[in-house]
């Protein structure tokens, strides 16, 4: 071909681009950026498309891979798809050739838009295989084979070895029993904290891969495991009980190198490796971390270190047939605080205010002498005298002890341990206390963070941020019920309830799909689901009504959230079995048996409740709404995967538990047994009611609320749903009431209260700043946090119409004496928002559609000859379609694009 004159082909590259419509980015595998150590053999790809333009949809896309980046630019391929048309841009399942373990992929997309415009090739994402079968891993189990100097004592282990051509790329597989921390020549391999991660380890051990190129150098290299006891071995659960998996402290390394002659080199961990002690004495999840820096075995991990006095290694014959890839996003440090308030309290203590209640650990420098020892302590309130409390720690010592070395400008901080903490207590420290020398570090599971909310009302604000730092606190690999005490568990109800919530403020399909694998796993041959995943609960703690349901609701909200079939497909057999528990339980199709939790701290009265309105609702009426919301889910699961006949055998189940409902648990006039705000909120969500007597029971649901001043009395399973009935069935207004209420019990309680993080109970601090009982009283606790699903979905209007978000609803309910909400979200196909504002009596409506989705928009607006979009008329638009009115909104159809709406009443 002629070569252009370079003119010439600069504007033959500006006419090219102003054809296509489109541009393809945000490449992800399995949903994830470029990932190291899959073991998938059929990963799926997702793009997104971009475009400023308005209605763009894909209509084919064509999808080339190699295993050379270069060949791949240059179209020699493993696998290319040809054109496909389609619209579909999430989860396309990769049909080439099988995939080699540990080999890198290169990948790149292009599209063809609604005008059979296509776009460029997108720039190439790449993929890494991991070890797909227990014979990839050649690296052995070893132990540390020293005479313990102190039994908790942090296991050190090294080896050196030669690498004498030029590397072009290197792989390390990492795994331990207990937690570990790995470097080469010194230096941190990889980002992770608390690594493996928390699984059912007796059935499920996560294995985690690292390009670790960078770290090798030509010449003689050093590794360096530090192994911690983590959840494995280390005191834990409520009985501080140790080696709740083994007793043993082990690692698993192996280390793939290839040249770039095209040899290849391997490093296990094997019998010749060295292992020690040093400067971490012990570790523990509840009781917090010593360092004697005296001990500290400096340069050990580094090339000519002298570990003549190490001892050797025991090899195990462990087994490697548990091991599983990671997908889950890693613990990470986030977010940095400095103090933003030294004092001394009444009893003479040295406090340290981080002004922020949040999960992690504070960084301290020190100069001192050589055995001064300094202890932090962490706290997440002061009492109302002013002074450090930690009754509600329980027996968690949440402790940090430092002693010194005596050189100049120590750095002390943790390894295999978190804390759940406002203030610090600091006591030896050597001098004064100055902010420079603490900082506390964030650490949390490292999810894209993908939703946002803001409104005209600093304190719904303030609700939106405790919520958001809620999630962050206990969204630590797995979804927590609190940080700070000894239990930091993954209770089932409190991440059900949150879990719509934590899929719009996170990208929270892997970490919650991990999670999943480990219901499935503990889960009781009879199909009972235990209250913690992982369990290290008794078997029966397991198959309370609204916790075991998470088997059957999170699946399904990922589904919702994701578009992700293969979820509902890995989770069905759990979903059937925890069904068929319930079914094999009831009689005459009714749960009356079993032990509940029931509407957990709901909110009573007491006293002055003498006729008991508000009385705890029955258990076995809310057992029976979520046995029938459960075999629904379980019905919706079956229609995707096309099991028609567990569909027709579902559905009538269904309808003899609601049947059976209606003879137990309602008058005929539809008053439920219970006649409670929660009895009333599981009902006509679950749709247990006739339809005729669902409009007069919300109207006893918002009499119940108007008797109690506009306050809820809601708990655990009820208040996730309250706000959302009132809407459905016309009470907006009660709901706004509610989210606004200041007073306790309400979500704003809390805040006015100076709380930064979402509380256990409604009553954390009561309102003469006493406390509740410290014997379960968590500052930092999501679950009635999941009104921001309500916040974003209702009040600002952001829902889907289809999974995944391919189709949009956008409604937003207007009202609380709000003037502006807003809320964005990164859904699989990119971002949508929507913000509404009220000036008198003109409303704007100013949102965003994806690319490749449509939306139905409701503009709150009498007719259409009242809305205008950009200043213009709706009749001048050819982008939009009036689909016509319906209770107090004009209702259009949308493609994709930016649309700026108003409406004057």
């Amino acid at each position: 071909m002629k070569k252009l004159p370079f003119l010439l082909f600069v504007l033959h590259a500006i006419v090219m681009c102003a054809n296509a419509q489109v541009s393809v980015q945000r490449l992800k595998t399995e949903s994830l950026t470029n990932p190291v150590g899959l073991d998938v053999t059929q990963p799926r790809f997702s793009w997104q498309l971009i475009s400023e333009k308005r209605n763009v949809v894909q209509n084919a896309y064509e999808i080339k891979l190699s295993d050379d980046k270069a060949r791949l630019t240059k179209n020699k391929v493993l696998w290319q798809t040809g054109r496909i048309s389609s619209g579909q841009s999430i989860l396309v399942a990769y049909q080439g050739p099988s995939l080699v373990a540990g080999k890198h992929y290169y990948w790149q997309v292009r599209v063809w838009d609604n005008n059979n415009k296509v776009s460029a090739w997108s720039t190439p994402a790449s993929f890494q295989m991991g070890l797909l079968q227990p014979a990839d891993w050649k690296a052995s189990w070893i132990s540390p084979g020293y005479q313990e100097d102190s039994v908790w004592a942090a296991p050190l282990m090294r080896k050196e070895f030669a690498s004498d051509k030029k590397i072009k790329e290197a792989t390390a597989y990492i795994t331990a029993h207990g937690l570990y921390e790995a470097q080469l020549n010194g230096k941190k391999i990889g980002e992770a904290y608390l690594t493996p991660g928390w699984t059912s380890y007796n059935k499920r051990l996560q294995y985690q891969a690292y390009d670790v190129t960078d770290l090798l150098k030509k010449g003689t290299n050093a590794i360096g495991v530090t192994l911690g006891d983590g959840w494995y071995r280390g005191a834990f659960s409520f009985d501080h009980g140790r080696n709740h998996y083994g007793k043993d402290i082990s690692l698993l390394f192996q280390l793939d190198i290839t040249y770039t002659d095209g040899t290849t080199k391997r490093i296990v961990s094997d019998d010749s490796w060295k292992s020690s002690t040093g400067a971490i004495r012990s570790n523990g999840i509840y009781a917090g971390e010593t360092i004697d820096a005296r001990l500290d075995k400096k340069g050990w991990a580094t090339v000519g270190y002298n570990d003549e006095k190490w001892s050797s290694v025991k090899v195990n014959d462990f087994s490697k047939d548990l091991l599983v890839a990671t997908y889950n996003e890693p613990v990470k440090k986030h977010e940095t605080f400095k103090p933003v308030k030294i004092f001394t309290t009444p009893k003479g203590e040295q406090v340290i205010d981080f002004g922020q209640n949040l999960v992690g650990w504070v960084v301290v420098n020190a100069n001192g002498k050589a055995g001064d020892k300094i202890t932090i302590s962490h706290a997440e309130v002061l009492d109302k005298t002013g002074n450090f409390y930690t009754e509600n720690l329980r027996n968690a010592k949440a402790q940090d002890h430092y002693i010194l070395q005596g050189n100049a400008n120590e750095v002390f901080e943790p390894h295999f341990t978190w804390h759940g903490f406002r203030y610090i207590k600091v006591e030896g420290y050597p001098g004064e206390l100055k902010p420079e020398n603490f900082t506390a570090v964030v650490l949390y599971s490292d999810m894209e963070q993908t939703g946002t909310f803001n409104s005209s009302n600093a304190l719904i604000n303030q609700l939106q941020h405790n919520i958001e730092w809620g999630l962050r606190g206990n969204f630590l690999d797995v979804p927590t019920d609190c940080p700070q005490r000894d239990e930091r568990l993954g209770w089932t109800g409190d991440a059900q309830v949150f879990s719509r919530t934590a899929t719009f403020l996170r990208g929270a399909n892997n970490f919650f799909t991990k999670w999943l694998k480990d219901v499935a796993a503990d889960q009781m041959p009879d199909g009972r689901v235990p209250h913690v995943i992982p369990n290290i609960l008794a078997n029966w703690d397991a198959g309370s009504t609204g916790w075991a349901d998470v088997s059957t609701i999170i699946p399904w909200n990922l589904y919702l959230a994701y578009g992700d079939n293969r979820i509902i497909e890995a989770q069905y057999p759990s979903m059937q079995k925890w069904v068929g528990y319930m079914q094999g339980q009831a009689v005459d199709n009714l749960w009356k048996n079993g032990n509940h939790f029931g509407d957990w701290l709901f909110y009573s009265v007491g006293n002055n409740d003498p006729d008991g309105a508000s009385a705890v609702t029955d258990k076995n009426l809310i057992a029976q709404c979520f046995y029938a919301h459960s075999t629904q889910l379980l019905i919706n699961a079956a229609g995707v995967l096309g099991k028609t006949d567990d569909v027709a055998k579902y559905t009538a189940l269904l309808k003899n538990i609601k049947d059976a409902f209606v003879r137990e648990y309602l008058t005929p006039n539809g008053l439920t047994i219970s006649n409670t705000q929660t009895s009333y909120v599981l009902a006509l969500q679950f749709d247990m009611m006739p339809e005729s007597l669902r409009q007069q029971a919300a109207d006893r649901l918002v009499k119940n609320i108007e008797r109690y001043n506009n306050h809820l009395t809601t708990g655990f399973l009820g208040t996730p749903y309250l706000c959302h009935v009132l809407s459905r069935f016309g009470y907006s207004d009660v709901a706004y009431k509610l989210l606004l209420q200041e007073s306790y019990p309400s979500w704003l309680y809390p805040v006015k209260m100076g709380a930064t993080t979402i509380w256990e109970r409604w009553d954390g601090i009561k309102t003469d700043g006493t406390f509740q009982s410290e014997t379960m009283n968590s500052f930092n606790h999501y679950a009635y946090g999941a009104i921001g699903d309500w916040m974003y979905r209702v009040m600002v209007g952001l829902d889907e119409d289809s999974v995944g978000y391919k189709k949009i609803r956008i409604q937003p309910h207007v009202g609380g004496g709000f003037t502006q909400a807003s809320a964005s979200y990164l859904v699989p196909y990119g971002r949508l928002s929507a913000e509404w504002k009220k000036e008198n009596d003109k409303l704007t409506l100013d949102v965003e559609i994806p690319a490749n989705t449509t939306a139905t928009v409701y503009v709150p607006a009498t007719n259409a000859d009242k809305v205008m979009e950009g200043g213009k008329a709706l009749a001048a638009q050819k982008d939009i379609q009036v689909a016509g009115t319906e209770k107090g909104y004009v209702v259009l159809k949308v493609g994709s694009g930016k649309y700026s709406f108003s409406s004057i009443e």
